[in-house]
């Protein structure tokens, strides 16, 4: 039997949680279909999730349909958790992507549809709610076509709209305009409609093939309520969806998409097979630096549930224990590409303030463990203040991770406020050099280092400018290891990207022992030397250079009644939102631009109120600007502060001459 994994994506509550419910059903994995209100549904098992009515955490659950079995795999709507989603991304086979017939094409709808059309994966679209008032459809399609893409083929027509009747009816064969649609990417087609010779057959057969090469979309009515439309749906996703392809005889590969622990604490990670048989007592490299584990359990996802197995083949999802240090993103086996980042990682940051009586030690673990299972969310840890920072997406997922805290880890914290994530880049360039043996080194190294900006994007890199064979190579190590972190804090407190940082001094003590005795630390150089002086070469460079402080800028896009936008800009001005465009639709007007990172959730806060609760936001990261208006914003410093020598050098070594 084929195996297909399946994702199901939409905006928030349009339906999504409540469609899988549906379908599980239909395919009698389930007796009784689940509530979202009610709390009681398959894949919403977190407490919070069914206290809150949406999805955090992306669910696993498997169904059969007459020859394909589905891996269905169930994902957050709400943009806080885009992260959850993009881990997801890279396993699939086939999307569903759910619209609302009621609301049609909402903000994350879009996001969520570029990135599936640039990842080049198989979607089909169902608008869903066509029995609640106000549903649309003709409506609906124009808005698809408008903001989405206009590679869609409708697979039949809804009737009854708005009522508990409503019912969709597919059609006999592709439907009106389906022509026109797939004659742009097939030939034979083309040819075949200039000769008259167009077969229902010839049709649904391109259909297919495009349908599985991402190029057209076929888009399905119902309502995961009451049912209507799910059989017509059902029937696309076994047929038009392609299975999931692997050789089981090949080489172990696979990647992680999620990270769970289990009853007794034991890391499980859900994990996807592209190649090859992972059998349990297995031993296989995993992750990027080399290491490895052995398998100690394996669970394969079939009829709703997973079971115990010995080994999983290429094209199934298994939950794996026995890699204690496995993390998202991770392959076992032979890498299949290098993971990639769909969305952009967090610009928020916040720091965790335990209430009264919490351990702190238990509260860094159970943060640990959180950023565990999602390596977006970054912890940063000041041992000096005893505090922790995270970053976040959004103000949403601060709430969540503080009722996790509360409710897994009986953990009671609040939050100070949201700032923005913010980076620093080299002004000019920049050099400083220690030498070894001369005062006011301390150091039984010599380094001399210089920055010199780059381009925007382009991280950071290390370069040589003395001969490798110097000096023994763990020194140059230690220097482009120390390096690397220490840029990690720049003259603000930010870390520093888009440079280049070239070694263009080098020197050591060899290897002394007196006679007769052991090797002598004090006369000999250690790595120790170099990671000690490193930051102190480094942070006097960039002093030289100057750096300047980027905070991050979101693109927005809104779209809100024509009359009031008089009301709208002048708020915009205040949050230091730069409209760029303005044009009108009908009576709606749509204005995009930039808007600081920071004041966006004000934004999206503010919005309702200013457009009568009709106007639409839909904001992402954009870029860095330099920032122009008020203080710098500094960031308390986590490291022993090279900013500082004296403080530095007591807190680093004991060699510290005076």
């Amino acid at each position: 039997m084929h195996m297909l994994n399946l994702g199901i994506l939409a905006h928030v509550d349009a339906g999504k949680t409540s469609l899988t419910e549906r379908l599980l059903h239909s395919a009698g994995v389930i007796d009784e279909i689940g509530s979202v209100d009610d709390g009681n549904t398959r894949t919403d098992t977190l407490a919070l999730e069914r206290q809150r009515g949406i999805t955090i955490k992306s669910a696993v659950v498997s169904f059969p349909l007459d020859g394909v079995t589905v891996n269905l795999i169930d994902t957050p709507g709400h943009p806080d958790f885009i992260a959850e989603v993009e881990r997801v991304l890279g396993v699939l086979d086939g999307v569903v992507l759910v619209i609302s017939a009621v609301e049609g094409v909402q903000a994350q709808t879009r996001v969520l549809m570029r990135t599936l059309q640039r990842l080049r994966i198989p979607t089909l679209l169902f608008v869903n709610k066509i029995d609640r008032s106000g549903a649309r459809h003709d409506g609906v399609l124009r808005e698809v076509a408008a903001r989405l893409t206009p590679a869609i083929v409708p697979m039949g027509t809804a009737t009854g709209l708005g009522t508990r009747a409503a019912r969709f009816v597919p059609s006999p064969g592709p439907a009106a305009g389906a022509l026109d649609v797939l004659t742009g990417h097939d030939d034979a087609l083309l040819a075949a409609y200039v000769e008259n010779t167009v077969t229902d057959p010839l049709l649904y057969g391109s259909l297919v093939a495009q349908t599985r090469e991402a190029l057209v979309h076929p888009v399905y009515f119902g309502s995961a309520a009451t049912g209507a439309g799910v059989a017509a749906l059902l029937s696309g996703i076994e047929t038009l969806l392609p299975a999931a392809e692997g050789d089981a005889d090949g080489p172990v590969s696979a990647t992680v998409f999620k990270v769970d622990r289990g009853p007794a604490g034991e890391k499980v990670a859900y994990a996807r097979m592209f190649s090859g048989t992972l059998r349990t007592r297995d031993r296989v490299p995993f992750g990027t630096d080399g290491a490895e584990g052995r398998v100690t359990g394996i669970s394969v996802f079939g009829h709703g549930t997973d079971t115990r197995a010995d080994s999983v083949a290429a094209g199934r999802i298994a939950r794996i224990t026995g890699l204690g240090d496995i993390r998202i993103g991770d392959a076992i086996g032979e890498p299949r590409k290098a993971y990639e980042h769909f969305f952009a990682p967090p610009t928020l940051e916040t720091v965790v303030v335990p209430g009264p009586g919490v351990d702190r030690g238990a509260l860094h673990l159970a943060l640990t463990q959180l950023a565990e299972q999602d390596p977006l969310i970054g912890l940063r840890r000041d041992e000096r203040r005893q505090e922790t920072s995270v970053s976040l997406y959004g103000e949403v997922q601060k709430e969540v991770i503080q009722a996790t805290l509360a409710e897994e880890y009986g953990l009671d914290v609040t939050f100070r406020e949201t700032t923005p994530l913010c980076v620093e880049r080299p002004v000019g360039t920049g050099k400083a050099v220690e030498f070894n043996k001369k005062d006011p080194n301390p150091f039984l190294a010599t380094v001399g280092l210089r920055v010199d900006p780059a381009p925007v994007g382009s991280g950071v890199g290390f370069r040589l400018e003395v001969e490798l064979g110097s000096m023994p190579y763990a020194f140059f190590k230690a220097v482009e290891d120390t390096v690397r972190e220490a840029l990690d804090q720049g003259l603000h407190g930010w870390q520093v990207t888009d440079c280049v940082v070239t070694m263009t001094h080098s020197g050591y003590s060899p290897r002394q022992s007196h006679a007769h005795q052991g090797f002598d630390k004090s006369m000999s150089s250690t790595g120790a030397d170099f990671r000690g002086v490193t930051p102190l070469v480094l942070i006097e460079a960039l002093r030289r250079a100057g750096t300047r402080v980027h905070e991050p800028v979101h693109r927005f896009r809104i779209e809100a009644p024509a009359d009031t936008l008089g009301a709208l800009l002048p708020v915009l001005a205040q949050l230091a939102a730069v409209p760029e465009t303005t044009r009108n639709r009908d009576d709606v007007c749509v204005l995009e631009g930039t808007v600081p990172a920071a004041r966006v959730h004000a934004l999206e806060q503010r919005l309702p109120g200013l457009t009568r609760g009709e106007g639409e936001l839909e904001s992402s990261f954009a870029h860095y600007a330099p920032v122009t208006h008020g203080t710098i914003p500094e960031r308390p410093r986590t490291d022993h502060n090279p900013l500082n020598r004296k403080e530095y050098l007591l807190n680093v070594t004991r060699r510290a001459g005076g």
